[in-house]
C-alpha cells in the first residue's frame, strides 16, 4: 500500500493527482445506490491500492433521478474514510444523458510515476471507453 512512510523510503516524486470514476444504480433506492457506490469504491481501492489517508478530497455527483441517499454518506461508512473531506453535488442534466449515474472526482497525493486506474462500471462503462478496465498513464488527461 502507498502510504506516508513509503513516500520517504522509495524516493518517488509525489504530486496531487485526480482519479475519476462512475457507475450506475439499478434504481433510486438507498439499497441500490449503496450497492453501486460500494462496488465503485471497492474497485477503486483494489485496483489502485489506495490509502485513504492520502486522499485530499472527494466529490460525488449524481444525476437528478438519484435522490434516495447521498453517495458521500456511503463513502463515509468505509474504513479510514471518516476524515476524508467529501462533497455531493447534482450532475448537470443534459437531455438523453446516462440515467441513474454516480460519478466521483478524487484528489489524492500520488507518486508521479505510478499509473492510475479510473473505474467506470456498469452502465457507465461507455462514458470513458478509453479508461474502462484500463490503466490511464501518469500525466494523461
Amino acid at each position: 500500500m502507498i502510504n506516508n512512510k513509503n513516500m520517504k523510503n522509495i524516493g518517488l516524486e509525489w504530486q496531487v493527482r485526480a482519479i475519476r470514476g462512475a457507475t450506475t444504480a439499478s434504481e433510486n433506492s438507498v439499497a441500490a445506490i449503496r450497492e453501486a457506490v460500494r462496488e465503485l469504491l471497492d474497485e477503486l481501492e483494489a485496483r489502485n491500492d489506495i490509502n485513504p489517508e492520502l486522499i485530499i478530497s472527494a466529490t460525488f455527483s449524481a444525476t437528478r433521478d438519484l435522490d434516495a441517499v447521498f453517495p458521500a454518506a456511503i463513502a463515509r461508512e468505509r474504513p479510514h474514510w471518516c476524515n476524508v473531506p467529501l462533497l455531493d453535488v447534482q450532475q448537470m442534466h443534459v437531455e438523453g444523458s446516462l440515467p441513474r449515474c454516480i460519478r466521483f472526482l478524487i484528489h489524492i497525493n500520488w507518486p508521479a510515476q505510478v499509473e492510475i486506474y479510473h473505474p467506470y462500471l456498469r452502465g457507465a462503462q461507455n462514458l470513458r471507453p478509453d479508461w474502462n478496465l484500463a490503466v490511464a498513464a501518469a500525466g494523461e488527461k
